[in-house]
């Protein structure tokens, strides 16, 4: 009775354990738009599919090799490493290479993610910002008309600029040569999200846009 007794308890606790494994693993469906790097060292834009803290699944043209080393940029989450496991329809799917500490702070990450969308909270300012030694920059709206602003300051993901004109929320605008779509607006200027972030070695306050 007594080794019945220990055997049905090391069964529920493996069963807690597992099920807190799944849970710290579950995937979020959530759209981030990155790059990704294979292992010669090109880079490719990307956009997420769903991820968890153990793994991400990738939409993207150019598709690596099963076992092949990867390192991503992934907007609000930042640098991540990992092995491409597997090749579904469209992109690859990638295990991450993360210690316990870094797994947990992309679960927060996501969790985050998930109930700003769901809630409809705005963009948080995830990423550095640098105030540029150039700040004269031209806009390009859709329908050709051009204009100068000022860059406030940039981000990997985004800037804020001083401009006197009005651009419509959700506007597609191209700062100097970086596309981007407007995604608020604050008294004297907007805020742009770029369309694909920067690549980390481009960034810094001397770089042109």
């Amino acid at each position: 009775m007594i080794e019945a007794a220990a055997l049905s308890g090391t069964l529920r606790r493996l069963k807690t354990l597992q099920g807190a494994e799944q849970r710290r693993h579950q995937r979020v469906r959530i759209a981030l738009l990155g790059r990704y790097m294979l292992s010669d060292r090109r880079e490719y834009p990307c956009q997420t599919v769903d991820m968890s803290p153990g793994g991400v699944r990738l939409t993207c043209a150019v598709v690596g090799a099963i076992g092949e080393r990867v390192v991503l940029y992934l907007e609000h989450i930042g640098r991540i490493e990992g092995v491409i496991v597997r090749h579904p329809p469209g992109g690859f799917a990638v295990q991450l290479n993360a210690t316990p500490r870094k797994r947990d702070k992309i679960a927060s990450q996501l969790t985050w993610l998930a109930n700003r969308e769901v809630l409809g909270l705005p963009d948080g300012r995830t990423h550095e910002r640098l105030t540029p030694t150039q700040p004269s920059v031209t806009l390009r709206l859709e329908s050709g008309l051009e204009f100068t602003a000022r860059l406030i300051d940039i981000s990997m993901s985004g800037a804020a600029i001083a401009a006197s004109e009005r651009v419509p929320m959700g506007a597609t605008i191209t700062v100097g040569r970086t596309p981007g779509r407007l995604v608020r607006h604050f008294e004297g200027g907007f805020g742009i999200q770029f369309l694909l972030p920067i690549s980390p070695d481009r960034f810094h306050d001397g770089m042109t846009l």
